[in-house]
């Protein structure tokens, strides 16, 4: 049949067909009946056509709770591939599609990753079209493994397809895919069809279909009959509910054990025509055949092919279900659950389905299917129904709750806000109370809250470990203890959460207790918690949890080179584990790190990777971060303009939500920018609101940490005074702690706001062991350089001058860097002009890859660790060699050096 008014989206679609264009793949969004299928069937005929390999899936809505059902239906025609996986990946695919013994929860990152690299090697053979309509009613967890799919297969023999119902929600909406949007046909093409398919349709009634259609192609095909049927005196209905009545309207016409078969096949979680004939044959207390499809067929209701049932459309199936009664379709979903006894999962979602009124022995079932779930949006279903079949409110609660719980992890926060809704409609104890409250605060470490909630979580948490639950009670202290880093509750509720953290007895290394006291007293357990850390740094590697914990600690102490250490540790463990939500954390702690130490080669793209992560992940504050941090990055190279941009982009999500260290990086990166351009009194003011505690950008913890940048704009702005207030009011939190972050700039701000007297002061702070901060270094000798200058000792400014110089055209600071030239011109000493790194022509997605390919990783290698095909790090790495100038791998590692921890 020909196709009407559908040109410029077959084009489009024969160009993804031919060839990889400039997206991944098309995503057909239009509402039930408009033509996305035929258009994927035309698809798809084309692409046999031309040689390529098809795998398709689709969503069906009694199956939207089966985790990774929709996966299973497209792999499986590869699972003889499955064993060239990686290891790691080959144990996540086959434990996620119930094809191992595995209990486990596998990562939904690392089953991505697995299916990514089956579709890319598969695409190296013969290039392959990827079909999965109806997407909406995917399971979530397949969902989300062919969004991440998506976004990386640019570089692929690989092409994505998929359909989507108008104003529904998929992870696929955001992953990359071309949006072709289905209209209604233009008058033209709806006059055409409806001639093609009905030529001797009356001219009234077609007047009447032409006008009820709206351009539809599904009411256009099928109306005339419906109209036909109904009569003038019908009443006018939405479209979808025409077309529903029309459906249930012919499948009403059929004989009683068809209707039965079409009901069971419709409630069905399969296809298959066995199933749904022994099923029937339950209902129906007697056998059934083939032939009680017949009927059905004949009205092009279903479809009948190799051992399977196909509906027609999915409004043939809703429309079956809808005008069935609720004793109906209970009857039907027991039926399935006599007849899926091998099948035990599918078995208890029937079961639950066909039970009428409260059962917990069904809930029970099902709660316990939800703690065994291979993903957490299926958990998150399981326990949501589990809840509607509990006998008492009490368990229904507890239900719900859990359900928020994992909700919370999956990161979809409309869910956790209807669940907890739903739970408080409850009479609920204090204790559900309590975490009601805590669990709505789950999303982005509480920010948007009153920080009086922070002395309540301490509180939950005291009486959760009083009942005996410590692990639960140091999560929530957790909590509490990570809003007090973002925001700011003052020395009373920070006492408070100290008191709770040292009643439950931890061991002092224990890593919940350093991150804690770091967050809560950063300066009075400084020292404490240094001490530990020193210790703990030769244990990284052992427990990812426990690195990144720590990480955190060091970060708020100020040990900025022990924050980077563990920080790599604890992004290796979670990259190799698929944890992306998590690795974007650490991985934004080491970026952050590295940044302050100076070393820029190795932050620029662990902070571009932190920030593709972010957003793939929905962590919006996250994005903030990072983005803080490369606004710092920028300004360190001199590209003011960028920096400027992204600090403006932090400081927007971040001032709406409170997040005072976020605001505090922003205010460092504009001083930065001021003091670059010269706009020293600008630079003080930005600097110095880190100080005031009334200024939203105040941070406890980092207000030590920027005293180098504050000290210079206060000598060159004229502000000595202020700034030596704002010292003075340091010395008592320098006697207090060691902290590394807080004494290099105490020693910096001495010596260059002493003045005449500086001498002794620069020779005892480049005397301290600064060993792995090179920027403090280097900006030491520029700063004791420029005091000799002025003081007329020319001859000894130009070593400082000139070993400033080198340092900071090694690290990539170029404001710096000219800085010193600028001082050594003056000083009588010309400087050679700084050739552009060989690293700076690379993007800071090519210097990840060429970086680990330097330290001689292969191309799989590199692919495992930034979540990319094999075949993409190809393609980028001859992209990289002319850039280069060199024209193999194996010049890599004479450009670039091997860093083999900084990388991770």
């Amino acid at each position: 049949m020909p196709l009407f008014g559908r040109d410029s989206e077959l084009k489009e679609l024969a160009a993804l067909v031919d060839g990889p264009g400039e997206h991944a793949g098309i995503l057909l969004e239009g509402e039930p009946g408009i033509g996305k299928s035929t258009l994927v069937e035309r698809t798809v005929t084309a692409a046999n056509a031309a040689g390529l390999r098809v795998l398709r899936t689709a969503g069906a809505e009694a199956e939207s709770t089966l985790v990774f059902a929709g996966l299973h239906q497209l792999l499986y025609p590869l699972r003889r591939e499955f064993d060239a996986l990686p290891p790691r990946q080959f144990d996540a695919l086959t434990t996620a599609l119930g094809m191992s013994d595995s209990t486990a929860e596998p990562s939904v990152h690392l089953v991505g990753m697995a299916a990514l690299t089956l579709l890319a090697d598969s695409g190296a053979e013969r290039a392959v079209l990827v079909v999965a309509e109806d997407a909406h009613w995917l399971d979530p967890a397949s969902a989300e493994v062919l969004a991440f799919v998506a976004r990386r297969i640019d570089s692929e023999a690989v092409a994505m397809l998929t359909t989507l119902r108008a104003a529904t929600e998929s992870p696929l909406r955001t992953a990359g895919l071309l949006v072709l949007r289905l209209g209604p046909l233009p008058d033209d093409a709806a006059t055409a069809l409806l001639d093609d398919i009905a030529p001797d349709l009356p001219a009234q009634l077609r007047r009447r279909v032409l006008a009820e259609a709206h351009g539809n192609p599904l009411a256009l095909t099928e109306l005339p009959t419906a109209a036909v049927d109904l009569g003038d005196a019908a009443p006018v209905l939405p479209l979808t509910e025409r077309l529903e009545q029309a459906f249930s309207a012919r499948g009403a016409a059929l004989p009683g054990p068809t209707r039965s078969a079409l009901l069971v096949a419709a409630l069905d979680d399969g296809d298959s025509a066995a199933e749904t004939l022994t099923a029937t044959g339950i209902l129906l207390a007697s056998a059934v055949t083939t032939e009680v499809f017949a009927p059905a067929v004949t009205a092009r209701l279903i479809s009948i092919g190799s051992g399977t049932v196909t509906f027609r459309h999915p409004l043939v199936r809703s429309a079956l279900v809808a005008a069935a009664t609720d004793a109906e379709r209970r009857r039907a979903h027991l039926a399935l659950a006599e007849a899926l006894a091998e099948s035990p999962d599918r078995q208890l979602w029937h079961r639950a389905a066909g039970t009428a009124g409260a059962d917990e022995a069904v809930a029970a079932a099902l709660e316990q299917a939800a703690e065994q779930s291979r993903h957490r949006g299926g958990a998150v279903v399981a326990l949501e129904r589990a809840a509607a079949l509990s006998v008492s409110p009490g368990r229904r609660a507890d239900r719900l709750l859990r359900a928020a719980e994992l909700a919370v992890d999956s990161g979809h926060r409309d869910t956790v806000e209807r669940l907890v809704a739903a739970a408080r409609a409850l009479p609920l104890t204090a204790a559900q109370e309590a975490t009601a409250k805590w669990v709505l605060s789950g999303f982005e470490d509480g920010m948007r809250e009153s920080p009086s909630h922070i002395g309540e979580l301490a509180a939950l948490a005291a009486s959760v470990a009083a009942d005996g639950f410590h692990d639960a009670a140091l999560r929530i202290l957790w909590g509490a203890a990570a809003r007090c880093f973002w925001s700011e509750p003052g020395p009373d509720t920070r006492r408070a959460v100290l008191a709770v953290a040292d009643s439950f007895g931890i061991p002092d290394d224990d890593h919940r207790k350093l991150g804690i006291d770091s967050i809560v007293a950063p300066f009075e357990r400084g020292d404490q918690v240094l001490d530990q850390l020193r210790v703990l740094a030769a244990t990284t590697g052992r427990d990812t949890e426990a690195d990144h914990y720590l990480s955190s600690a060091a970060y708020q102490v100020g040990a900025f080179d022990l924050a980077a250490h563990f920080a790599a540790a604890a992004a290796l463990g979670f990259r190799s584990a698929g944890r992306l939500g998590l690795l974007t954390r650490a991985l934004a702690i080491q970026a952050s790190s590295l940044t302050r130490l100076g070393d820029l080669t190795a932050a620029t793209p662990i902070a571009a990777e932190s920030a593709a992560f972010a957003l793939e992940t929905a962590q919006p504050f996250m994005h903030a971060t990072i983005s803080a941090t490369q606004a710092e990055i920028a300004a360190l190279r001199g590209d003011y303009p960028e920096a400027a941009t992204l600090a403006t982009d932090a400081e927007r999500i971040a001032l709406a939500a409170g997040a005072r260290p976020v605001l505090a990086n922003v205010q460092l990166s504009r001083g930065l920018i001021a003091l670059g351009e010269g706009r020293f009194d600008d630079a003080f003011t930005d600097l110095a609101r880190i100080h005031d505690p009334l200024d939203p950008s105040y941070s406890l913890s980092l207000r030590a940490c920027f005293l180098t940048e504050l000290a210079e704009a206060a000598v060159r702005a004229g502000q000595t005074e202020a700034a030596t207030a704002l010292l003075r009011d340091l010395e008592p939190v320098a006697a207090a702690t060691s902290a590394p972050a807080l004494h290099i700039g105490m020693r910096y701000a001495r010596a260059v706001l002493a003045g005449e007297s500086a001498a002794e002061l620069f020779t005892a702070a480049l005397a301290a062991d600064l060993t792995g901060w090179p920027a403090e270094r280097g900006r030491l000798h520029l700063a004791y350089g420029e005091w000799l200058r002025r003081q007329r000792r020319v001859v000894e400014s130009r070593t400082h001058l000139r070993t400033a110089r080198e340092i900071f055209d090694a690290l990539g600071f170029t404001a710096w860097s000219e800085r010193a030239r600028l001082e050594l011109r003056s000083a009588g000493e010309s400087s050679p002009n700084r050739d552009p790194d060989a690293r700076e022509r690379l993007t800071p997605h090519e210097l990840s890859i060429a970086q680990l390919a330097a330290q001689g990783l292969t191309n799989r290698e590199i692919g495992q660790r930034l979540y990319l095909s094999h075949r993409t790090v190809s393609t980028h790495l001859h992209r990289i060699f002319p850039k280069l100038g060199i024209s193999s791998r194996g010049d890599l590692a004479a450009l670039l050096p091997t860093l083999a921890e900084t990388a991770g």
